[in-house]
This record gives C-alpha cells, sequence and structure tokens, in this order.
C-alpha cells in the first residue's frame, strides 16, 4: 500500500482519506485494525523484535509506532485513536507475558537436560573405573600446578574425588576404539576413517589446468553432504634422517671402485643437508559419519572410502585408505616428536600385554597450564584458528603455510549445511536486512530527511547475501562450516613464539588473522589429530567456491627408494631428486639442451650412479670421445672404431634370440636396409625393388649361419655384396657398386668379423675418428650391436643402459629414422633402457613416425632451451608458461624432470673439488685439473 509521508505540508484533500485529521493513519485502519493476538506470532514477533532492535520492551504509541510504522500527532488524541492506543497496549502486555512464559519453560528444559547430562557422566566414569580396575594394575597419580593438571600415563586412578576427570594422559585422548581396518570409534555413534592423498604440480600448473583442478575440487567438496564431517590435515614434521640417509647409503662391495662409491656417497650426503629432506610433508583426509554400531557404520564408511578414490583419480592424484595402525602411527609422531623411538605396535601384542591402542601412542604427560601454549613430553606447543577476515582469498595462502621449514600442523574442519536449511538460513538474513533498512528509512521519514540515506553497510550486506541467495539456488554452490587450525611445536617458548609469529606474518599477509585459542589448548589439540571431530566451537560459514580455494595441491616431490638415481633438488622446495626409471611403464630417456647446458655431464652422473648401484650393463655410443676418462676410472671397455683402428665391429652379427617371433630375420632385414639406405644414399631413399632384393639377399647369405650357428659362419658385408652380384636384376649391380667402397675400398673398416670381447658391464664405442661418412653408419651399426647385447641379457633377466650422444644423426634418413624408432619401442619389452641425448628438438618431430620416439619415453632430461625448442615442448609435454621458466636462459644443470606425468623444475650443483667430477666434466679447466690428477685422457691412452 502507499504511504504517505509525514510532514509539514499536509497532503490535498482528496475522496481517498475520510478521516483529513487523521491523515498519519492508513487509509484501511479502523478500530478493529489491530492485529490479533496470535501466541506462535507474538512469539515470533518478540524474538525477531529483540533480535534487530537490542532494546526493552515498550508499550503504548511507542509499541504502535514500532509495530506499524506510524507516529504520534502532536495533537490532542481522537476518541479513535485512543482505542486504537488502549489495543496496543493490550497487545503489548500479552507479548510481555507470552514471552516470560516462554522463557521459564526453556529454563525448565535446560534444568532438566543439565540433570540428565550429570547423571550420565556419573554413570559413564564409574563404567570406565571398573573397566580398569579389571584390566590394569593399581597405580598412583601425579598431579602439580595450581590453575592447571598434569596428566600423567597412569594405571587406574583409586581417588573418588577425580571421577569423571581427565586424569591420565591416555584419558585425555579423545577416541574410544581404534579398529585394525582403520576405523575409528571417536565417539558413541560417531565413526570415521583416513586417506592419505599424495600431491601434484598444481602451483607450476598452466591457468587452463588449474581452472580445472580448481573445478574438480569444487566438485570433490560438494559431494560431501550434511551427514558426513570431513577433515583435511596437512602435516610438517621433522624426521628421522636415517630413513633419508638408507635410501642415499651405497654399499662398500671390496673393489677397486668402492673410493668412487663413497666419494659419492658423500656428496648425496651434502645435497640431503642442504636441501629439507629431513622435512616430511604429508597429506591425509579424514571423514567421520554418525552410526549406531561398527556393523552399521563398516559399508557407509567404505562406500565413502571407495568414492573419494575415485574422486582423487580424476586430479591424477595417487591415494590409499590407512589402517589402524598407520593411524596410530600419525598421532605418535604427533605427541611425541622430539621422541627419537619409532613407533613399534602390533595388534598382536595388545592381546599379550594387556595394553591397549593409548598406551603406545601417549606421551609422558600433558600440561596445558597457560592459557596460551601446552607441553606434551618435551614438546611445548601452541593451537592457534585461522580469522578469515578478508574479502577475497587466493590459493596462494595454504601452498604458503605449508612450504615453512618447521613443526606444522594445519587442520580444515568441514562440515556441509544441508542444502535446503543454507537456502533457508540466507533468505531469512536477506528478510532481516530488508527490515532493518525498512527501520532506517522510517528512521529518515520521521527526522525529515531523504528516506534513501541509509547506511552503507546495509546496502553493501544486502547486495552479498542476495548474491549468496543467488549463488546456492542456480549456480552449484553449497554452504560449508569451516574451521581452520593450526598447531606450531618446537623445543622451547622461545622458538615457539617465533614460529608462531612466522605463520601469524603469512596470515597477515593476505588480509586474514591468526588468534591464539586461549584456555582451548587442549580442544585445539585434540581438534588438530586426524580423527574426524572438531572440538573447537569456532566456525566460518563458506561457499563451495571460498572453501575451495584452500586447494590442497603445491608440488610434487620425487624422492623413491630402491634402485633410485640421483638428479639433483627440487628447485622449489630443495629437496633430493631420487628417480629409478625402471619403475616407469616406459623407461626410455630423452636428455635436451642447448650446448654448454651440462648434456653430457647429466648423463654421464647418471651412468656413474647407475654404475655404482645397480648390476646393469651400460654401453655408451660417443661420437665426440669425450667419456673415456669416465669408462677407463671404472675398468671400461672402450672400443675405437676409425679406418685406422683394429678394433672390429661386424654389421652382419645376428644371434638366435634377435627378435621375439621365430624369424630373426626380419628385424635384421630392417637394419641391413637401413644400413643401405646410408650407402646408397639418394634423396628419395631405397627403391621398392632395391628393398626387395636386399631383403631376398639378407635371408639367402644366412642361410648357413642358422643351420649350424658358429662364428665361423658369421657372414660379413662382403658376403652380401658377393650375392648382390649375382642377382641379376639392373638395380642389384648399382647397390653392389655402392657397397663396393665398405668392402673393398678405404671404408672397409666394417668389413670384418668382430674381434673384440663386449662381456664388460661398461662399454663405449667411440666413433669419433670414423668421420663425416661413416659415423651415421658407425651409429647404427652400434645400435644393432646393442640390440644383439639387449637380446642377451633379456634371458639373464638383467637390464642394459644405452646412451646415445648426438642422437639426432641418427634420425636425419627415413630408413634408419624408422629402424630407430623401431628398436625405441622394441627395448622396453626386452629390458633395455635407452637415452638418446641431443640439442635439436625439432629433429624428434620431423615426421610422424619419429615422433614416436618422444611419445614412447616417460622420462625426459630438460636443460636450457633455444626459443623454438621451448615452445615445441610446452605444446609436446604441456608445460606451462612458468615452468618454460626453468629452461630459458637457465645456468648449467638447471631445468625441467619430466617423470612419467610428473614435472620437476630442478637444480645440481656438483661439488667441482671431487674426483668425479674432474672424471665427468669436459671443459678445458677441468681437462687440466684431471691431468694434474694423473688421469689419462682419450689421447694419452
Amino acid at each position: 500500500m502507499e504511504k504517505v509521508r509525514n510532514d509539514k505540508n499536509l497532503p490535498e484533500q482528496t475522496e481517498e482519506f475520510s478521516h483529513p485529521d487523521d491523515w498519519w493513519l492508513d487509509e484501511e485502519d479502523s478500530a478493529d485494525g489491530l492485529p490479533v493476538f496470535d501466541p506462535d506470532e507474538a512469539e515470533d514477533y518478540a524474538k525477531d523484535r529483540q533480535r534487530l532492535m537490542g532494546v526493552p520492551m515498550v508499550t503504548g504509541y511507542e509499541a504502535l509506532e514500532r509495530h506499524r510504522g506510524v507516529r504520534r500527532p502532536r495533537r490532542k488524541l481522537s476518541r479513535r485513536e485512543k482505542r486504537a492506543w488502549k489495543k496496543a497496549q493490550k497487545y503489548e502486555m500479552k507479548l510481555h507475558k507470552a514471552h516470560e512464559k516462554e522463557e521459564r519453560k526453556l529454563a525448565k528444559q535446560a534444568a532438566k537436560q543439565a540433570a540428565r547430562e550429570e547423571k550420565a557422566a556419573q554413570k559413564q566414569a564409574k563404567k570406565e573405573e571398573k573397566h580398569k580396575k579389571k584390566t590394569k594394575p593399581s597405580g598412583s597419580v601425579k598431579s602439580s600446578g595450581k590453575k592447571g593438571t598434569v596428566k600423567k600415563i597412569s594405571s587406574t586412578n583409586k581417588d573418588s574425588r577425580n571421577k569423571g576427570k581427565d586424569i591420565t594422559a591416555q584419558q585425555s585422548i579423545p577416541y574410544r576404539e581404534m579398529g585394525k581396518d582403520g576405523i575409528c570409534r571417536v565417539e558413541d555413534g560417531y565413526y570415521s576413517k583416513t586417506i592419505r592423498f599424495y600431491d601434484i604440480n598444481y602451483q607450476l600448473a598452466q591457468n587452463e589446468d588449474k581452472n580445472a583442478i580448481f573445478e574438480n575440487w569444487c566438485d570433490f567438496l560438494n559431494y560431501f553432504d550434511s551427514t558426513i564431517h570431513f577433515q583435511l590435515s596437512f602435516i610438517n614434521h621433522h624426521s628421522n634422517m636415517t630413513e633419508y640417509e638408507d635410501v642415499i647409503r651405497i654399499k662398500k662391495q671390496n673393489d677397486s671402485f668402492d673410493d668412487l662409491r663413497m666419494e659419492f656417497a658423500q656428496m648425496l650426503r651434502n645435497q640431503l643437508a642442504k636441501g629439507n629432506n629431513g622435512l616430511v610433508r604429508t597429506k591425509y583426509i579424514t571423514f567421520g559419519i554418525e552410526a549406531d554400531n561398527i556393523r552399521e557404520a563398516k559399508p557407509k564408511l567404505e562406500r565413502i572410502e571407495t568414492d573419494i578414490l575415485n574422486n582423487f583419480k580424476v586430479f591424477g592424484v595417487s591415494a590409499y585408505p590407512l589402517n589402524g595402525a598407520e593411524r596410530l602411527q600419525i598421532m605418535y609422531e604427533t605427541f611425541n616428536q622430539n621422541v627419537k623411538v619409532p613407533f613399534k605396535f602390533s595388534y598382536d601384542d595388545m592381546l599379550r600385554t594387556g595394553l591397549n591402542t593409548k598406551d603406545y601412542i601417549a606421551p609422558s604427560s600433558f600440561l596445558f597450564k597457560n592459557g596460551k601454549d601446552f607441553q606434551m613430553g618435551d614438546t611445548i606447543g601452541a593451537v592457534c584458528y585461522l580469522q578469515i577476515l578478508a574479502p577475497e582469498l587466493t590459493d596462494k595462502m595454504l601452498a604458503e603455510f605449508l612450504e615453512m621449514d618447521c613443526n606444522l600442523l594445519v587442520n580444515l574442519h568441514i562440515q556441509s549445511i544441508d542444502q535446503m536449511k543454507a537456502i533457508k538460513l540466507v533468505k531469512s538474513k536477506v528478510t532481516d536486512i530488508n527490515r532493518m533498512k525498512i527501520e532506517e528509512q522510517k528512521k529518515a521519514v520521521r527526522s525529515g530527511y531523504d528516506m534513501d540515506i541509509i547506511p552503507s553497510d546495509l546496502n553493501t550486506y544486502g547486495g552479498e547475501a542476495k548474491r549468496l541467495l543467488e549463488d546456492l539456488q542456480s549456480r552449484n554452490e553449497r554452504m560449508f562450516l569451516v574451521t581452520v587450525v593450526f598447531l606450531n611445536t618446537a623445543k622451547n617458548k622461545q622458538e615457539l613464539e617465533n614460529v608462531v609469529f612466522q605463520t601469524a606474518g603469512i596470515a597477515q599477509k593476505y588480509n586474514c588473522a591468526l588468534k591464539r585459542l586461549d584456555y582451548q589448548q587442549e580442544q585445539g589439540l585434540m581438534s588438530s589429530l586426524p580423527l574426524g571431530k572438531n572440538w573447537i566451537p569456532i566456525k566460518r560459514a563458506l561457499t563451495t567456491t571460498s572453501t575451495a580455494i584452500f586447494v590442497p595441491f603445491t608440488t610434487q616431490e620425487l624422492f623413491m627408494g630402491g634402485e633410485s638415481i640421483y638428479y639433483g633438488l627440487n628447485a622449489l622446495s630443495n629437496n633430493l631428486i631420487m628417480a629409478d626409471r625402471k619403475k616407469l611403464k616406459n623407461p626410455n630417456g630423452l636428455i635436451l639442451g642447448t650446448p654448454g647446458s651440462g648434456k653430457s655431464f647429466a648423463a654421464k652422473r647418471e651412468i656413474t650412479n647407475v654404475f655404482i648401484v645397480t648390476k646393469d650393463d651400460i654401453i655408451i655410443c660417443d661420437p665426440e670421445g669425450e667419456y673415456f676418462p669416465l669408462v677407463r676410472a671404472f675398468n671400461g671397455q672402450v672400443i675405437r672404431i676409425s679406418p685406422t683402428s683394429h678394433d672390429y665391429i661386424n654389421p652382419m652379427d645376428i644371434n638366435i634370440n634377435y627378435a621375439d617371433d621365430d624369424d630373426p630375420l626380419s628385424l635384421k632385414s630392417d637394419f641391413i636396409l637401413s644400413l643401405c639406405e646410408l650407402v646408397v644414399g639418394g634423396k628419395n631413399g631405397l627403391e621398392p625393388v632395391e628393398k626387395t632384393i636386399i631383403d631376398r639377399c639378407v635371408r639367402l647369405v644366412y642361410q648357413d649361419y642358422l643351420s649350424d650357428p658358429v662364428p665361423e659362419k658369421m657372414p660379413i658385408l662382403e658376403d652380401l655384396y658377393n650375392l648382390l652380384r649375382k642377382q641379376e636384376e639392373a638395380e642389384s649391380q648399382r647397390l653392389a657398386t655402392a657397397l663396393e667402397i665398405y668392402v673393398n675400398g678405404s671404408l672397409k673398416v666394417f668389413n670384418h668379423r668382430t674381434n673384440v670381447e663386449l662381456n664388460n658391464r661398461l662399454v663405449c664405442f667411440d666413433i669419433k675418428d670414423l668421420g663425416k661418412q661413416l659415423k651415421k653408419l658407425g651409429m647404427l651399426i652400434v645400435q644393432d650391436q646393442v640390440w644383439n647385447r639387449v637380446t642377451v641379457n633379456r634371458s639373464a633377466h638383467k637390464s642394459t643402459r644405452y646412451y646415445i650422444d648426438e642422437f639426432h644423426l641418427l634420425l636425419k634418413e627415413e630408413q634408419t629414422a624408422a629402424y630407430s624408432v623401431e628398436i625405441w619401442k622394441r627395448f622396453r619389452k626386452w629390458g633395455g633402457i635407452p637415452t638418446g641425448i641431443t640439442q635439436n628438438v625439432k629433429d624428434l618431430l620431423a615426421s610422424r613416425e619419429i615422433e614416436n620416439i618422444f611419445e614412447n619415453s616417460d622420462f625426459i632430461l630438460m636443460l636450457n632451451q633455444a626459443s623454438g625448442d621451448r615452445q615445441i615442448l610446452a605444446k609436446q609435454l604441456n608445460i606451462s608458461t612458468h615452468q618454460l621458466s626453468y629452461v630459458t636462459n637457465s645456468g648449467e644443470g638447471e631445468g625441467l624432470i619430466f617423470y612419467g606425468n610428473t614435472i620437476i623444475p630442478f637444480k645440481d650443483r656438483f661439488d667441482n673439488t671431487l674426483m668425479l667430477y674432474a672424471l665427468m666434466s669436459s671443459k678445458p679447466e677441468d681437462v687440466e685439473k684431471r691431468e694434474k690428477l694423473g688421469i689419462k685422457g682419450r689421447d694419452d691412452s
């Protein structure tokens, strides 16, 4: 209805106003116009008015004014007005009575509830005391401090004065039972499970990938309905360094290489000391539900667990559920941070010793004397919560907290609100704000100024509330109650205050505040355990998008056990990178980089590491003659192939295991076709007729050997040449003529049977002196020799690592590239691990066929790259712009490692004072240093 403004100028008299003297009343007002009393409405109205006004109840015209939005005129009241005034007084008195009645009713109910709870607590205390008398021997309890309590590990307490109180460290740990399968009964009717998940590269990802991860994380959060409470736990704690030293330890083998082994092992220990590998970062999600018993809870928890694991697969995140012992270990490491004794627990031991799970994890004592911090054993700690004040949050905040180099537990307790309740709540807030706006407008009218002038906060809050309502109703948003808890620990109070100050500084940087949980330290500590239960009554309402800004992913680490190889330090976390290529689906690898970026050094470092920690055979194709010092230092075999050398390898060598089918000649024929293509040359390679002739001759030339496979019958290149001469086709004569220089001419180095033993673990084919004409041919023949070695090692269950420097030379010709691609595909199945070393990425993508080499390599070590190559790598490997910065004008030994689906920036500052460095470096100044140490070079042998 239209309201008439109350000012000094009376409105014009119209038929609409039947009482011109009473213009301040609405047209429809009458003696019966006041509301009829209804107790329910009266109660709602009283509550609303008290919430919004915050003032005592009033009577008379003031009540009428507030209820109907009118003001008392400055004149004598009419009879009709007096009746309305009396009715307002009666109405207000009824409100008073209804309010008082409701208060009495609520007080009575509260008293009954308190009595019931007290009775239940006493009953529970008696029950626990009886249970302890049956299971534990009697003992004594010590306490100290007037303002607080020291809770020590103790047996049964017989002092009746302490009934119902937590008087032991075990009793302070707030769960009832931890099952073997990882299901924990936290409270009667509440059960939880925990899943550990690993990191993925989020901070280094492209913006499109970040958006995809963020959207998937929003969907992940929306999965949890109001019946599931879940908790995200991020734990940074210093681990015993012996765990890492066990991984990098290199055992002596009592041979001539032990000095080099110890030098390499010391280098790894020095690198470990530079990094933060003493700080272990783990991530968990704990979820809990309410159920009457374990039989009801178990299938529900298992279903939720399966759904969570499937959701993690969408991110490409590895995750697995924890069993009971693993969950107990987390709590043990939280409570006993300065204890060097490792966690030892077995459910079988409980039956034998009579102890319960809490006895294994509890610290020596808890002390909550000071309201701002606490002590557990020898560790002092403080619990704070994050007060979110910022209008906007960023996904970098949580990552920065987790990058702190100190003991820290960050926990996010998240409880979804039922969607209908959330919408109803927001609608209620919108109504409240609108009501407050109306009140402000009425005040403005009464004060004689424009009714549009209202407090700006009301407009702001109103707009935000409407947007929130719209998000909940139409934008797939849910509402969550979130509590963010921080647990800092240290060895002394000064150190604790420093780390709390550092943590608070990060919060302040993002316009948030870190607040101590004064006199709630015990509740905060227990809420920091991955039990899925929040004992802190401080919650912040956030939507799905706002909650998802706490993205739990930062950057991946790569630290593996077993026969893992050192690849430098993580450029982000400074942690050691230790990886085992054998554990990849496809261990084939590439080392890419511009000249001077450290390609050869990286290859030599890997070769050295492989030699001293594995039993693998290592073969090197060395077109530049720079691997000689390293190979000779490990008593390896260097085979020099040149026109003047007396070391020969036969390109026609074959063994019965040459192929994985019954026809070894099919693959050998491919090799000889590749060889002939290099020999004959030509822009278009071999003609189809020529290929047919070569294939026919290959099958003929091996007939004698395959019928009686003895070394004396192994054919050589001259045998193939003679067969080609005997063929009738003109093309066969052309092929024979092209081969003549390699059989009878000056390039006949490959027309001999193999006269070198290839049984050494470390073999280097030095083809530097072959010259331009023969180098490609030499590399192809070496590759065939390696394949022969791989086929032999396969039956011995031994891996063969093959390093090909200047790999791009094999990709220039179509047939040699095709053969290299075929070998690259076969290597994995046969236990071979090839590594191509090149500076030209473009050659790897010269054709769709050659591109298969790139696609069949799950390990790529990228050093500094040229501009064009960077763009190719970015497209092929989906590398973000930020990640590309690590291969743009980067220093020696810096770049990116592509391991499976993981991309990690690395840096390697190898100690240049070591003997190994002198053996691996090819810099002129290091060559001189090597000579002073008495290490012979290639030309000195």
